[in-house]
């Protein structure tokens, strides 16, 4: 009897489609899962990139507990979410909302909403946003107009972080861009058979828009609060995390640990109790939204 030999869309061999994940496979064990175990290890050792690593075990989680300045910077870092997060979603939402209409050059908008999230923290648009919050800036020279009295933005903690949490919120386009391409995905007719009801614009938006958008809310949500839990770029470059520590996040933290006191386990420490406070967080939200993402019946 003719053996039988197994066919797939991709090749002859049932061992063609491992071939080809190989190289990912490799990728995931070498730069993922790798340096993945060599953080806890190195988290349970005191290690100083000079002498050789030595086993304490514990030690530098009990060290976190009396450890002012990471209490400080769980707090800054758990502040700076819970005010940039919804105000993220909402903007971008009401954004997408805007440029979910069908009018002339709309193509034009969406690609000018969506640039600021390409250009990100970089260092041309930290030195803009450097320069527009200085004493004699443009910001201030615009207060200055109005009658307002200039506002010292870096030496006060409360103007600080928000200054940190407006470029944040000004790259909002990815975000919108997921709730754009839901509210496309949106049907018509619910919107129609609502007009025919006598239904205006602003109850179709809570009776039909929010239900239909919570699952992508919800993904919103979950990627924008780990983003935001793992803030360094914006106040690392524009305030340096001062005054005060006002803007000191756990990720300058670690790296603090990490390149400034070469306290190599402690800081691998802290990642990990990042790692949870993060994996906390999102299963939190997972059981609070449950049954509000869950489909009525």
């Amino acid at each position: 009897m003719k053996k039988r030999i197994y066919r797939n869309p991709v090749g002859v061999s049932r061992y063609t489609g491992l071939l080809l994940i190989l190289p990912f496979i490799g990728g995931f064990l070498l730069f993922t899962l790798y340096p993945f175990i060599c953080s806890f290890v190195l988290g349970l050792t005191e290690y100083d990139n000079i002498r050789p690593p030595e086993f304490i075990g514990v030690q530098n989680y009990r060290n976190m507990l009396s450890d002012d300045n990471l209490l400080n910077a769980i707090k800054v870092t758990f502040g700076y979410a819970a005010v940039l997060v919804p105000l993220k979603l909402v903007f971008s939402l009401l954004t997408a909302l805007l440029l979910s209409l069908e009018i002339k050059g709309i193509g034009v908008y969406r690609t000018a909403f969506y640039i600021p999230s390409i250009l990100g923290a970089n260092l041309s648009v930290v030195i803009m946003w450097q320069y527009l919050f200085t004493s004699d800036g443009l910001v201030n020279q615009f207060l200055e107009i109005i009658g307002a009295a200039p506002v010292s933005w870096y030496g006060n903690p409360d103007s600080a972080i928000f200054i940190i949490i407006l470029l944040r919120l000004w790259e909002f386009g990815s975000t919108m861009i997921i709730f754009l391409t839901a509210l496309h995905n949106i049907p018509k007719e619910y919107y129609d058979a609502a007009r025919v009801d006598g239904c205006g614009a602003v109850r179709a938006f809570f009776a039909i828009t929010l239900p239909q958008l919570k699952s992508v809310i919800f993904i919103n949500l979950v990627l924008q609060t780990i983003s935001a839990l793992q803030e360094f770029n914006a106040p690392y470059m524009i305030t340096g995390g001062g005054p005060l520590r006002s803007t000191y996040t756990l990720g300058m933290l670690i790296y603090d640990e990490m390149f400034r006191y070469y306290n190599v386990g402690y800081a691998n420490a802290v990642s990990w109790l990042m790692f949870v406070i993060i994996a906390i967080v999102v299963f939190a939200m997972y059981g609070v939204t449950g049954r509000l993402r869950e489909d009525k019946t």
